[in-house]
């Protein structure tokens, strides 16, 4: 089978129509559900990467540098006392 991907993708058209229809035939509840399961991995990841970077860090540490790369300096602060210039990222 003969078919030209766009640049920057490896799925070939025809699945590309089949994910697009299956996405237009979900329930709305069915599609929250999916981009919940999309943030949680997408937090998961960055957990790993922060395991990996910090191996001493304690499971407190990792959720405050998690919280502090989409929070600002000012309310990891208040809600937290951590500081992301002074303890890291």
């Amino acid at each position: 089978m003969a078919y030209e991907l766009k640049p920057g993708t490896d799925t070939p058209p025809a699945v590309e129509q089949m994910m697009r229809d299956h996405w237009r035939r979900a329930t709305p509840a069915q599609k929250l559900e999916r981009m919940l399961a999309m943030g949680h991995t997408v937090n998961e990841l960055a957990r790993a990467d922060l395991r990996m970077r910090y191996p001493e860090a304690t499971p407190r540490e990792i959720e405050l540098r998690l919280r502090s790369r989409s929070l600002d300096r000012e309310t990891m602060l208040r809600v937290f006392g951590w500081d992301p210039d002074l303890q890291g990222k």
